[in-house]
């Protein structure tokens, strides 16, 4: 636990990508393999179900520190990171000079993780003895560990970065054997780090090859000729395989998805053995896609009736090829991976091939552009012919060309503390619009201001506080924000009867005063034109 402490903390202390590859290198050739295992785990972004209930905790705390609820709440709305709290509190007893020091999987697999089958009161014995034994840093990554919230800032980059250099491999390959599935195990991370490139995991996927926003006039690129375009289809990105004999559904979150969509792994069954796909999975019928919001109704679903299956019939849209017959094709160029997918799914049902766009020059491009929102789509993606097929976002490539966004002006009504090293700000912001005479709550959105901005309003939202509600405030309806969002659906959930799609904040329209924001009944204009 102390060796992990050492490296959350030196990770913590500094900004140099360099120095933070350095110190997770260093942490994996000195780890133990089964320590080093539970640190991938968790430094990749995967963590545990929340072993005890926060209000358990919370309880403890205030009962070893005397402390009362509305302090705890208060210092808790000020730290915004309850694994912080805790520690600070309790730093304040008398703490030991040095502990026993025991090896990371100890604590986890010996102590922690029995803790689900213990009742109540054996859960505090145990939790309140290591509060009692250990020092603040271990005491701090303790909480972390039992609220389930365990993050470090590091990015999955840096720490494949950090494995390939230890290991002596290449990156792309640390990639592919930490995608899907894996349990934190020393085998895993021996396997991990092992010359040998055989993977006797058939289910796990390729990492994707994500384009970058494209930022300047398409006419840029070069040649026309030299560019493949497709539609950007607005579905659930994934990896469809069949290896030794079995399906397997990928989304680009590495969430296995297969039993959502049985129709689509009915379909990949008939596909020769090594054949691995990027796609899009889509609600589909009659040769077109759905709008995404009929997507929405397979996801998250325990049980898939018939009715639903009905109701939102499913395809995947094949624009991509890494895998046939075992062969790994990503290093070859994009035009015969293209011929090679177009050979294989003629005709197959359910898995239709993403259509090449026509179009003979950027500015015929840019007249078709204008036909996204009617064949539900969001845009373009542009793909050099030449490009191979590469890992994470490498600029140059792959573009999207996205159509722009949806626009609302909208007034500021409450602000929320944000987290970790902005939870001391008000950084998560409810907005609303006009319902006649009353501003109706329509979204809620936190990113799209700069630094600087933050400041100044987090300064204001301070000195125009009407009430607050725990963490949250009432502002002075004043402030007027121009926000983007990439759709908008009707939601009988929400009290405007709408719902935005991924909306950030565009601009602070200081320009503006309240009464000049938009309306309910504009949005809802704005669904009726997308539906």
């Amino acid at each position: 636990m102390r060796r992990l402490a050492d490296l959350y903390e030196t990770l913590d202390q500094t900004t140099s990508t360099n120095a933070k590859v350095e110190a997770l290198a260093r942490y994996f050739k000195e780890a133990p393999p089964e320590d080093a295992a539970w640190a991938l785990y968790f430094l990749t972004g995967q963590k545990l179900k929340r072993l005890i209930p926060t209000k358990l905790l919370v309880g403890w705390t205030q009962e070893l520190t005397r402390i009362p609820s509305w302090l705890f709440e208060e210092v808790y709305a000020s730290v915004g990171d309850l694994a912080e709290v805790i520690a600070l509190l309790l730093d304040a007893r008398e703490r030991p000079a040095r502990t026993e020091e025991l090896p990371l999987s100890v604590w986890l697999e010996q102590r922690l993780l029995p803790l689900r089958q213990l009742d109540a009161a054996g859960q505090r014995e145990q939790v309140v003895s290591w509060w009692h034994a250990m020092p603040r840093r271990e005491l701090f990554l303790l909480n972390k560990m039992l609220t389930g919230e365990l993050r470090v800032g590091v990015s999955s980059t840096l720490v494949v970065r950090a494995v390939a250099q230890v290991a002596g491999l290449p990156a792309p390959s640390v990639a592919h054997r930490l995608m899907g599935t894996w349990t934190p195990s020393p085998t895993f991370f021996r396997q991990l780090v092992s010359q040998d490139v055989s993977d006797s995991d058939s289910s796990r996927p390729y990492p994707f090859y994500l384009a970058s926003p494209l930022e300047q006039p398409p006419g840029d690129l070069g040649d026309r000729a030299e560019w493949q375009v497709e539609w950007k289809w607005d579905g659930i990105r994934g990896q469809l395989i069949h290896r030794k004999g079995s399906v397997h559904l990928w989304s680009r979150g590495e969430e296995l998805i297969t039993e959502r969509f049985p129709e689509i792994a009915d379909a990949a069954a008939a596909l020769p053995e090594g054949t691995v796909l990027d796609g899009e999975v889509l609600a589909y019928a009659d040769g077109r896609p759905l709008p995404f919001a009929q997507l929405q109704r397979r996801i998250g679903r325990q049980k898939l009736t018939p009715k639903v299956l009905a109701e939102a019939p499913a395809a995947y849209l094949a624009y991509d090829m890494l895998e046939l017959g075992g062969e790994d094709l990503r290093s070859q160029p994009l035009r015969v991976r293209r011929a090679k997918l177009e050979a294989l799914l003629e005709d197959v049902p359910r898995l239709p091939v993403s259509p090449v766009v026509q179009a003979a020059t950027w500015e015929d491009l840019a007249t078709a552009r204008g036909e996204a929102r009617e064949r539900n789509v969001e845009g373009f993606m542009l793909k050099r012919l030449e490009s191979p097929y590469l890992t994470g976002r490498k600029r140059g490539d792959w573009w999207k060309w996205k159509i722009d966004p949806f626009t609302v002006d909208a007034v500021l009504l409450y602000a929320h503390p944000g987290h970790g090293r902005r939870s001391s700000l008000y950084t998560d912001y409810t907005f609303a619009v006009w319902n006649g005479t009353e501003l109706q709550p329509v979204t809620k959105a936190y990113s799209g201001l700069t630094d600087a901005e933050i400041g100044r309003l987090d300064r204001w939202i301070r000195a125009h506080t009407r009430e607050k509600y725990g963490p949250v405030r009432s502002v002075e309806p004043e402030q007027v924000f121009e926000l983007h969002f990439e759709g908008i659906q009707s939601s009988p959930r929400h009290k405007s009867g709408v719902a935005l799609r991924f909306p950030r904040i565009a601009r602070w329209r200081t320009d503006k005063k309240p009464q000049d924001a938009d309306t309910l009944d504009s949005l809802k204009e704005l669904l009726h034109a997308s539906g």
